[in-house]
């Protein structure tokens, strides 16, 4: 009796343990030809959204190109290019009427900030604009239809 208890929970054990897959249950790697795709159709895209990431994404630029021309601007202080290209307008004829020619640092950088900063608004009702564009053709022909496959 003992043999057959024995027997009887080996045989239990046996199929309460995960067993490994064979290799045809194995889950395989899908190649390239078998990858996920999905159609999609962009039929309206939301003036309100454009008009926010274009603020956002022209104002980083409007810095990253201030920074740059105030970089430039005290590299070429700092060399002496300012000064021989201001006397060089002096000779020319940009003397004023008292003292020499001088560049202004800040008067011309307020200007450069009011005036970038001016064309990050103008550029970004411009994108919000052509939203409005897409969406009426959109209307016409469609949207456009984009295919979007999944990266394994």
């Amino acid at each position: 009796m003992s043999q057959t208890v024995q027997a009887t929970e080996a045989s239990e054990a046996a199929d309460q343990a995960p067993q490994a897959p064979t290799p045809a249950e194995q889950p395989r790697k899908p190649s390239r030809r078998e990858m996920r795709k999905a159609r999609v159709v962009i039929r309206k895209v939301g003036p309100w959204s454009v008009l926010k990431f274009s603020l956002l994404f022209y104002f980083c630029v409007m810095l990253v190109v201030f920074w740059a021309l105030v970089f430039l601007y005290v590299i070429m202080g700092a060399t002496g290019v300012l000064d021989h290209l201001s006397k060089l307008l002096s000779e020319v004829g940009f003397k004023p009427k008292v003292g020499t020619f001088e560049f202004n640092g800040r008067w011309i950088f307020t200007r450069v900030f009011v005036g970038l900063a001016a064309m990050v608004v103008v550029w970004s009702l411009i994108n919000m604009f052509l939203a409005y564009l897409y969406n009426l053709v959109s209307d016409v022909v469609g949207g456009v239809e984009v295919t979007l496959g999944e990266k394994h």
